[in-house]
Order: structure tokens, then sequence, then C-alpha cells
């Protein structure tokens, strides 16, 4: 069976945070093979520990995607201050094709666009995506399930940290659909009584309330803080009401663009130009939204560039939502020959700024590795854990399942991912998911 193949069975999908079928990726033709280690969510740890501790396995699945692609190089991105780990990925990579390639401490290094162009030198045609430049790209924990997958071993595991304000942080394996509550019980429990929960990141993750969610293929990591942070009480500022105070207040200083990661790779991203759109209400507000379309929100604006505290993100979210919901064509801008600006380099974000502007850098500590044997009684495992269609329901409510069978299929035709019991147990539940326990 072809590395494809495997890929596909396990339901291997970008465990990054965006859930694309790995299958997928493989089945092109390209010049490099990249891995995203760079993880530049602040307090985020689990790429360094996971690459660390099963450095073997993640770099046989480099290997293996160079074989799928036909990519006669590959290139491991990471940042210099992990020190430990880049230590190991030398030592793994002595002899082969693999190059480690370190980044600084900025933020957000661990972008598609700029891990592409820090590795490469190329810069992905606007809207596009890393193929078009004959590049895939993986997270770290995707090549290791790769690994995991020629084996015969089906995700059944998501690897992420759990810090912030908790006993013990750590990174750590756990089985795919367990609640977030018990995530946070494993790592200690909450040390405040009073706390809300970031799924993700701070930066581009959410924050959510109900913790009988499940964790997914995609669950980066928590970050617990109190409820009455600076950053929780911005982040859950009414829509309304930060589109009503960047209307009174934005005063065009242009700062949100001047440091957005996507302009200064060359790409026609201009928040400022956006922020004009929430004084349009009646006509005109098609011709400023555009600037939103290429962003990937990153957070950058809100959260460290703005110097009055305003939402361009948020603008540029809304802003390719309308644009959306009126049928426009998305605006691209220049696609062809981009040329990243002269103070590229120069304008890169520390990311210990950027945790004091965020106020957590009393949070900054280790999330060494814990070996976690966790057993829960009961997961909680939905159909749609990557990009595209759903799974497809193959068990039904009172079959017995074993760890690691097949739920849930590819739809035929669909892009998807298939889906497998994190436990051994009986179904008692199936609607947008599949609900395992024990018996």
């Amino acid at each position: 069976m072809s590395i494809i193949d495997k890929v596909r069975e396990a339901g291997v999908v970008g465990a990054g945070g965006a859930g694309f079928p790995a299958h997928v990726k493989l089945d092109a033709k390209v010049d490099y093979v990249l891995a995203n280690g760079a993880e530049c969510e602040p307090l985020l740890h689990k790429d360094a520990e996971l690459t660390e501790t099963y450095i073997d396995q993640v770099i046989r699945g480099m290997e293996l995607s160079m074989e799928a692609t036909g990519a006669p190089e590959a290139i491991f991105g990471i940042k210099a201050k992990r020190t430990r780990t880049v230590a190991a990925l030398e030592n793994a990579t002595a002899g082969k094709p693999i190059k480690v390639q370190l980044f600084g401490d900025y933020y957000p290094a661990g972008d598609e666009f700029v891990l592409v162009y820090e590795c490469t030198g190329r810069l992905i045609p606007a809207g596009g995506i890393p193929l078009q430049v004959g590049a895939v790209v993986h997270n770290s924990e995707t090549l290791l399930n790769m690994a995991e997958a020629m084996e015969g071993r089906p995700v059944t595991r998501k690897i992420l940290t759990v810090t912030g304000e908790v006993a013990n942080p750590m990174s750590l394996s756990v089985p795919v659909g367990i609640t977030l509550q018990e995530l946070i019980e494993i790592a200690g429990g909450a040390t405040t009584p009073d706390y809300t929960v970031f799924v993700g990141g701070l930066m581009m993750g959410r924050i959510e309330s109900d913790l009988s969610k499940p964790v997914t293929k995609t669950t980066g990591g928590l970050i617990v803080l109190p409820s009455d942070h600076r950053l929780v009480t911005r982040m859950t500022t009414p829509n309304k009401a930060m589109h009503r105070i960047g209307k009174s207040a934005c005063d065009q200083c242009s700062y949100c663009t001047e440091f957005c990661p996507r302009y200064l790779l060359g790409y026609d991203v201009q928040p400022h130009k956006v922020m004009r759109t929430l004084g349009f209400t009646a006509t005109g507000k098609e011709n400023w939204s555009k600037w939103a379309d290429l962003c990937c929100s990153c957070g950058l604006c809100t959260l460290y560039s703005c110097p009055e505290d305003l939402f361009p993100k948020e603008a540029c979210d809304q802003a390719i939502a309308d644009r959306k919901e009126a049928g426009l064509e998305r605006w691209l801008g220049p696609t062809e020959e981009i040329t990243a600006h002269p103070m590229e380099s120069g304008r890169h974000v520390p990311l210990k700024a950027l945790m004091q502007k965020l106020g957590v850098k009393n949070y900054d500590r280790p999330a060494p590795w814990h070996h976690c044997n966790y057993q829960p009684r009961k997961v909680t495992l939905p159909l749609s854990q990557h990009l595209g269609a759903p799974a497809e329901v193959v068990v039904g409510v009172g079959d017995r399942v074993g760890a690691g069978q097949v739920i849930a299929e590819i739809p035929e035709g669909k892009l998807a991912a298939r889906l497998h019991a994190s436990i051994e147990g009986t179904v008692t539940a199936v609607n947008g998911s599949i609900t395992i326990e024990q018996s």
C-alpha cells in the first residue's frame, strides 16, 4: 500500500490547526517538504516538546513526505531559542537531505506564507498555496502521525500544551474526544476560581465557555487566564461595540498596516483602510473592504500594533464576511512579481514584546513533556475535525468498537478525513458527533 493510502487510512490531518487532510497534500510533486515547527503562539510549547520526544518518528515523517512528493530537499523550520530541540534535530538529520532552518523569536514566524519565504525565498502568489511555489508544508505533529500511519496506527490521540493558571503546565498526548475540563484537571486543575479558557492560542485561538467540548485533531493547546484579565475583557467585547469604538476613534495612523506580516511580504493587506469601512453605512463600503481579503487573522494589528487598542483584525473579519455575503469576487491585488517590503525583517515583532503587551509574561514558563496515561470513560468525536465535508458515520448506537477502529469514512468524492475510535467501548450517541462510552 502506498504512503498516500496509508496516511489516508489513518485519518491524518494538519495538526497545526487548519486540519487539511494530509493525504491530499502528499498527492503532488514539489521541490521542498517544509516542516512547520516555529510555534509562534505565545505560551505554547507542544511542537518543540513532541519533536524532541519523538524525534525519530518526526524525521521519518519528513522522509515519507519527500518520498511521496518526489521532493529532493526538506527543511525543518524552528526557532533558534529551542536549543535542546535544535540539537536533537541536527543530530537526527546529519547526513540526510534535511536542513534545519533557524528562526528568530518573533510572531508570526509560523504563518505559512512567512515560513515558505524564510525557508525558500519564494513568495506564494496572492490568495495561493505553497504548492504553487513547489512546496508542501506540514506541522511537526502531522509528520509524527504520518510515521505512525505507516506502522498501521491511526490518529486517535492529540498532542497539546496546557498552561496559564494551572497547577502543572505541561505538553502531553491525550485521547481525541476527552473534554477540555478533563484536560485542565490532568494539568492539576485551575489555580484561580474564576477563569477563562483560550483554545488554540491567545492570538488566533478562541475563548471557549463550554468546557464539556471535546479535544479534536486540531486542538493545539489550552491557556487558562483569570476572567478579569485585560485580554479576556478585550476579546469578549461585542462586535458591535468593537466597530463603534473603531468608527469613532481610528485616526488612520496606519500602524496596523505597517506591522502586518502579510503586508510586509508584499501582499495588499491594509487594515487601516478597512477601518474606514466602519464609517460607511449606505454605500461605498465595498471599495475599502477589499483590503481585508488577504488578511491571515493573526491578530497582531488588534493585540499589538494599534496604539489606541482598537480592533482592526475584527474589522477585517467583518469585511471578508460582508463581501462574501454580497457575492463579491475575491480581490487579490497583484498575483505575480510580489516583492517583500524592504523593512520586512526589521519589523518582526519579538515574542517577548508581544507577551508584554498582552500582559502574559508572568505565564511564560516551560510546559515540559508529560507522559499521560489518562483513560477516559467517555469520548465525543465530532465528524468535522478537518477541512472539507464531515466524515460519514459507519457505526450505530449500541455497536461495540475497539480503539483505532474506523467509525466514520470519507464521503465519496469529497475532501474529508477518516475518523477512528480513540477508546474501546459502546457507541451511545450519533448526531454531529459520535459518543463512545466504556462499559
